[in-house]
């Protein structure tokens, strides 16, 4: 996989993977013991999975990937994880690849912006303001619950 360091991409960016790991791991058992929810094994094990790639990762490529360390682990199963797991703003669902990616935000919840490789398929998650049209939504009183935004194109290593 190849990445390059700027603070918000870190998809495309040159970083020490692990602590990047570690960091979302450490922010996502935070927010949950804040909100007193829990931070089961198996939610934290499909948070790690997710961690694991900065590639969106199909439910199934979830479950194949529980099923090489454990047995019996079945599709619904996966599917409350990541239920909790976006509930809590700590994963994102990639409408257009019908996939999931970790929140590179933790707790943040209505907006995402998503800048998607078409070659390599790695998803960096920007976090800035996401959009005029949301703020002008919002002085018209337009009460903004869920805003996605997915730009697709090439990195920078794939243009070249």
């Amino acid at each position: 996989m190849h990445v390059k360091q700027h603070n918000n991409l870190l998809a495309f960016s040159e970083h020490n993977h692990h602590q990047c790991e570690k960091v979302l791991l450490d922010r996502a058992k935070t927010l949950c013991d804040q909100r007193e929810v829990r931070l089961t094994l198996r939610r934290r094990q499909v948070l790690e999975i997710l961690l694991s790639t900065h590639q969106p990762m199909g439910a199934y490529d979830v479950l194949n990937t529980l099923n090489k360390t454990e047995q019996n682990i079945t599709p619904p199963i996966v599917y409350r994880a990541l239920d909790f797991l976006l509930e809590q703003g700590l994963a994102h669902r990639i409408e257009s690849e019908n996939a999931f990616v970790p929140c590179m935000h933790p707790g943040h919840q209505c907006e995402a912006q998503f800048l998607i490789c078409s070659n390599c398929h790695c998803v960096a998650e920007l976090d800035s303001a996401i959009s005029p049209v949301l703020d002008e939504a919002q002085k018209i009183g337009f009460e903004i619950r869920h805003a996605v935004i997915e730009i697709s194109g090439l990195c920078a290593t794939c243009r070249q």
